[in-house]
Order: structure tokens, then C-alpha cells, then sequence
């Protein structure tokens, strides 16, 4: 595996080694010596899929508030999706800051989001099968997010969603959500 830490530091963007025979392939999501030897989050408490029917989808910008904020790996199983992360660790140099990339079945590539990040995706094919490991639980009462389309997140969405929940549409502002 090899880590690229993104534009926004502690973020970063890994490349899986796909092994390929007469039989089809292997590859490891995740190993916990190679995150360990990189300086990362090796403990994970629970793994998610979001199966999405629909290209259009859009889910997020989440993210739990202490003390039970989340680092994420997320991995495109199948279809092809826009994934944005945003910074909201207030007196990160980054902080209001966006990274923004595409992730595919079959491109090898995985997301790792830190604690202080809002996470969020468009789905670009039907189908679209996303897969998270999460290093805490689910706690609905400190699960929050931030509007997709605020302006003052300058995010270049490839397209307008068609697909959203309630409770998306209904997130409060980057200029609301700061955490520690």
C-alpha cells in the first residue's frame, strides 16, 4: 500500500496492490502493519456499506462531534462515486478547506478521513456500493453534518444531486459546525 497524504494533511489518499492470476485478483482494504508503519489509525470498530440505486445520490457532509469523532476509510465496491471531505478542526491551517476526489470499483484506491472531517459523497453510476471502516460507534446524538452546497465550502460537485435525505437537506451551514 502506499499513502498520499492530500492537500489538507492528516487526510490521505491510499493505493491498494492488486495481485492478478489466471483466477482474478487479491488485494488487501486494509492492513493493520502498513497503516501502523505509516503513522495511522490501525483500530477499526465497525465496518458500513451504503448501497446507493440511484447516480445522483448525495450523502453527507457527516461527522459525530466529540468525544466520539470518527476516522473513516472508504472504499467505491462497485460503481464510481465523488467523494469530498472537509475540514472543520478549528486552528487547522486547513480548516473550511475541501478535498475532493473520484473512487471506483476496481481503482484501488481508498479515502482515509481523520477526526474533524465532515464526509460526504455523490454517487456518478447506479448502483453504487461505498464501504466504510469506522474507528467509533454510531452515536446518534453526537451525529451531525454540514450542508452540502454551502457556498462557503466552494465545492465543485460534478453534478446536482437528484437523491437526498431529509435530514441532508436540512444541515446546517460550514459557519455552524466548527469542532475542536
Amino acid at each position: 500500500m502506499t499513502f498520499e497524504e492530500t492537500s489538507l494533511g492528516d487526510a490521505y489518499l491510499i493505493e491498494r496492490e492488486r495481485h492478478s492470476d489466471n483466477r482474478g485478483g487479491f488485494e488487501r482494504l486494509w492492513c493493520a502493519k502498513d497503516f501502523g508503519e505509516a503513522g495511522l489509525n490501525a483500530s477499526w470498530v465497525q465496518n458500513s456499506l451504503s448501497i446507493n440505486k440511484l447516480a445522483g445520490t448525495l450523502r453527507g457532509l457527516h461527522f459525530q462531534h466529540p468525544p466520539k469523532m470518527e476516522d473513516k476509510l472508504v472504499i467505491c465496491l462497485r460503481g464510481r462515486i465523488y467523494d469530498v471531505i472537509v475540514d472543520l478542526r478549528a486552528g487547522s491551517p486547513t480548516c473550511g478547506k475541501c478535498y475532493s476526489t473520484e473512487l471506483a470499483a476496481g481503482d484501488n484506491r481508498a479515502l482515509l478521513i481523520p477526526k474533524g472531517f465532515a464526509h460526504g459523497f455523490l454517487t456518478l453510476e447506479d448502483d453504487s456500493h461505498v464501504f466504510y471502516q469506522i474507528s467509533e460507534f454510531y452515536a446518534p446524538e453526537l451525529a451531525c453534518g454540514v450542508r452540502w452546497d454551502d457556498p462557503a465550502l466552494k465545492i465543485e460537485w460534478p453534478m446536482e444531486p437528484v437523491v437526498m435525505s431529509d435530514r441532508d437537506r436540512a444541515l446546517p451551514g460550514f459557519a455552524a459546525t466548527k469542532v475542536a
